[in-house]
């Protein structure tokens, strides 16, 4: 498991975009075979990628975390970008289709991550937050995620924001996740920005086609630079951070969130004329 430490914001401005990129994008999390894991000390969270191919993989409690298992005091959520997936916890198993998702709580000493057809293995996006309850694990398909209408096509943001674990839906002790997607003809994301101080944020930017890139912005709203972001590459961000992109084309990317605060009302909008 590779581990990233925080950054404070005046140390920031001075980075290279070398260091930015060592710090807060996460490149390669998506390898047959095996379990990529970053823990970031951005309230504890672990960003992780499994692409089972003929295997099934475990979801193993490594020496970083200094518990028995992975989920002993732990929660997360797994959303499925590949082909089907099973997962099982503690010997019950789920299966989950494209941008389903699936909540495991706290407690489950087994987990497991297989692909339903070799020839088209998962692809399955996962974030875990410290949980201080056992909540039971539950599935939820995209069809049942609830959709938010965001943007218009003449603000270049058309967007659907799909709801998965949140305070109205699957529940869970402090992890929130979800899915956007942009329409064709819409590349600005979370624009205008917005930080919240009390919760941190992952992205996962995907269905990118090969040569196309998302220009992820961040930074304090007075001191903004960006990463420049492959398909299936994650993006750390603090939460003194803004956290918005501008693709070369649409695209769709993975949230989630975990830290003191559970609602989404905790935004401190940023005006456009502040961002510098």
């Amino acid at each position: 498991m590779e581990i990233r430490h925080t950054t404070n914001p005046a140390d920031f401005k001075t980075f290279t975009t070398e260091r930015m990129r060592n710090d807060f994008l996460i490149e390669n999390l998506f390898q047959e075979e095996r379990i990529s894991m970053v823990y970031t000390h951005y309230d504890r969270m672990v960003i992780g990628g499994a692409v089972p191919v003929k295997e099934t993989l475990e979801l193993e409690a490594a020496e970083t975390l200094k518990t028995e298992y992975f989920l002993e005091r732990r929660e997360v959520g797994f959303l499925n970008i590949g082909g089907d997936a099973v997962i099982t916890a503690d010997g019950e198993s789920f299966e989950l289709g494209r941008l389903d998702a699936l909540y495991v709580g706290k407690g489950n000493k087994k987990v497991t991550i297989a692909s339903k057809d070799s020839s088209n293995p998962a692809r399955v996006y996962f974030c875990s937050a410290l949980a201080h309850a056992e909540i039971p694990s539950r599935k939820i398909s995209i069809k049942e995620a609830n959709p938010n209408h965001l943007g218009s096509l003449e603000t270049s943001n058309e967007r659907i924001l799909n709801q998965y674990i949140h305070a109205d839906g699957i529940q869970s002790c402090q992890l929130m996740m979800g899915v956007t997607q942009l329409k064709t003809g819409s590349v600005w994301n979370t624009m205008p920005a917005h930080i919240h101080d009390r919760r941190m944020e992952a992205y996962l930017y995907f269905d990118l086609k090969e040569d196309a890139r998302v220009f992820h912005m961040m930074g304090e709203p007075s001191e903004t630079r960006h990463l420049v972001v492959s398909n299936e590459q994650g993006v750390i961000s603090p939460s003194w951070s803004i956290h918005s992109g501008a693709g070369t084309s649409n695209y769709s990317f993975i949230w989630a969130m975990a830290g003191e605060n559970y609602t989404f009302k905790d935004m401190d909008m940023v005006p456009m004329n502040e961002l510098k």
